[in-house]
């Protein structure tokens, strides 16, 4: 009976709620923020009948700082919520609840706009679905709750909130993530060159044949857990491919500016799924800074002894930035722009990059490029992220420099992988499509196996032929990857191709009407564009074995010593290899790391003709001669002039 419970607000929940906890605690009632409550209280509850949206924004104000805990419930369009309990000065507040919940919901611009109405408003009638017997029941999960906090026991709305159908009196409890941008309780630390410094440490391999060292087995315990939520998730939706001839499942990221698809595509259902989330968390985390606040705004010319040149990495032509409409402005070292610490592995020192070349989704407004997700890598630890995030760096480039130089590539004998999985993944792609496939060795002067993949139709109708690509240490990996690739588009694609094919008979005669990421894709799908890749599909070259191509290369128990052969590889041709530590606390608490990857000199990978980024990357005119697939250094006239094929 010594507990103090300051309950605020008006209403039958209210009065129920008070009725019950009367005769347990003593029991505050105020009727709103208005009145000044007990400077201290065990419990506080704010509790309404209908949705008023300004008044977690008073109780955080009103809370955080006296240090009271703090539990509500309301009612919402027909529903009732009870939760979170927030702990002042601890992540997971209700503005994180009520933003999580906004951004899982299907109508979430409508309800954020109803929601500033109502906040507005000040006032908001009784929910039409609150009897008496639906706010009952509330009040009892309520009045349950608060006596497990006020007796010690572990709450259920730690990070949770109750949602209950008024209708069917039908409840369910859904966990949601802090947000790490919240103003009530997020504490993002400063940017600095101290955090981005990074030490490489041991990262054992889960066992002999792996390049992970977590076990999948070990993520999925966590991942859909952690993440995936209709109501409440980062993730709000899953959905399984039965079409696709190896197993897929996409997940869907939640955003203002449309929904983002991600998919894990294995020869599981459930490791598919956990593949998908991990991808989607990746995309989340490179969309923006939520894991350190950036500080440094200033212009290239005050910043160049410490700072990444943006010329390095490719820009746009002058007829481009020229161009009506162009959404980019030139690059001007004197103006003013936001820059992140990543960490320079050639320099072995902190170095700033421009902050829309590490998030890509920066990059419009005051942006001289477009950014995509081109070297963004997830993985179980910091080692593991940045070396997949470097070979995503080396597929694309790859791909590209073969484009635009049009190199004969070496044809690979699939057979002589000696792998029987990879064999059985072709025949059952074949058999299912009814694509065959031609693998060419990409490996370009930095020596990480690469491989261009073609599926060519064998059908009459459909897509003629789709690329994908892969790079690995192994091959066979790299292989098997742009396998699962083709496999998720061959047969989906094939009604939008035949229903659009006008469209993109358009794009083969103007290349500018090629906008979109699946453009570039579906213009290769017409049989009368398989001209411009006779320099790879002419027959008159012989297939060549793995063995001939690749020879063996060392094996490593720990992936350290892997990404430590791919940084040796990158010192010797003086390229420099730079991470941004792009890791969320979403993904922290879980031991998960995500970086961004750049390397400039590599062609970056780019969807749209109109945003072609070639002007100052030097390589793709040298290296083809390196590589003895020409007699002399290229001119940028010899180019490739269409777009690209890459999925």
């Amino acid at each position: 009976m010594n507990a103090v419970v300051l309950v605020v607000g008006e209403g039958l929940l209210a009065d129920f709620v008070c009725t019950e906890l009367s005769a347990l605690y003593r029991v505050i009632h105020q009727p709103d923020f208005k009145e000044q409550g007990p400077a201290t209280a065990d419990l506080a509850l704010v509790l309404h009948d209908s949705w008023q949206p300004s008044v977690p924004r008073m109780a955080e104000e009103v809370f955080q700082p006296s240090g009271i805990p703090w539990l509500r419930g309301f009612v919402s369009l027909g529903e009732g919520v009870v939760g979170p309990l927030v702990r002042p000065g601890a992540p997971g507040c209700s503005r994180c609840a009520d933003m999580r919940r906004l951004m899982a919901g299907r109508d979430r611009r409508e309800m954020r706009e109803l929601q500033q109405r109502l906040a507005a408003r000040g006032e908001t009638p009784r929910d039409a679905w609150a009897s008496r017997t639906a706010l009952w029941q509330m009040a009892h999960l309520l009045v349950e709750e608060a006596q497990r906090i006020l007796q010690g026991g572990r709450a259920r709305t730690e990070e949770r909130v109750f949602l209950i159908n008024l209708n069917t009196l039908k409840s369910s409890l859904h966990f949601f993530l802090p947000d790490p941008l919240c103003p009530v309780c997020g504490r993002l630390p400063e940017d600095s060159p101290a955090a981005a410094r990074i030490s490489l440490q041991p990262s054992p391999k889960i066992n002999a044949d792996s390049y992970r060292c977590r076990p999948m087995d070990d993520l999925k315990n966590v991942l859909a857990a952690s993440y995936l939520d209709y109501r409440t998730g980062l993730l709000n939706g899953k959905m399984h491919d039965l079409v696709s001839p190896f197993a897929d499942v996409s997940v869907n990221l939640p955003l203002f500016a449309g929904d983002e698809s991600s998919a894990g595509r294995t020869h599981s259902y459930a490791e598919s799924e956990s593949t998908a989330i991990l991808e989607a968390l990746e995309r989340y985390c490179g969309l923006a800074p939520r894991g350190k606040r950036t500080v440094v705004r200033d212009s290239y010319r005050n910043l160049e002894d410490q700072a990444l040149n943006p010329v390095k990495v490719g820009l746009y032509a002058k007829e481009q930035y020229a161009r009506p409409g162009f959404p980019f402005a030139p690059f001007d070292p004197d103006r003013p722009i936001d820059w992140v610490w990543g960490y320079s592995f050639l320099q072995e020192r902190p170095i700033l990059v421009p902050e829309l070349l590490a998030y890509y989704s920066l990059s419009c407004g005051e942006g001289f490029v477009y950014e995509t997700s081109n070297g963004c890598a997830l993985g179980g630890s910091l080692e593991e992220a940045i070396f997949y995030g470097i070979l995503e760096v080396v597929e694309r480039d790859a791909f590209l420099m073969t484009w635009y130089a049009r190199l004969p590539l070496p044809r690979l004998d699939l057979d002589s992988a000696g792998d029987r999985e990879l064999r059985l993944m072709a025949e059952r792609l074949q058999a299912v499509t009814g694509y065959e496939v031609h693998l060419f060795n990409a490996t370009m002067e930095n020596g990480i196996p690469s491989v261009w993949t073609i599926a060519k139709n064998r059908k009459t109708k459909g897509v003629n032929l789709i690329c994908a690509a892969g790079s690995h240490p192994d091959p066979v990996r790299a292989v098997k990857s742009s396998l699962h690739e083709l496999a998720a588009m061959l047969l989906t694609f094939e009604e939008k191709f035949e229903s659009n094919r006008k469209t993109y008979e358009q794009m083969l005669h103007d290349p500018f009407r090629v906008r979109q990421m699946e453009d570039h894709s579906m213009l290769y799908g017409l049989p009368q564009a398989e001209e411009r890749l006779q320099f790879l599909l002419e027959n008159n070259r012989p297939l060549r074995t793995f063995a001939e191509e690749f020879g063996s290369k060392a094996r490593h128990a720990d992936l350290t010593d892997d990404l430590r052969d791919l940084l040796r590889a990158f010192r010797r041709l003086n390229l420099e290899v730079i991470v941004v530590d792009q890791t969320t606390p979403e993904t922290r608490r879980n031991g998960l790391y995500c970086v961004k990857v750049l390397i400039p000199g590599m062609l970056p990978m780019t969807f749209g003709y109109h945003l072609t980024r070639l002007t100052g990357l030097e390589r793709v005119l040298r290296v083809p001669a390196q590589l003895g697939y020409a007699k002399e250094q290229l001119t940028p006239e010899q180019l490739n002039p269409h777009p690209h094929p890459f999925p």
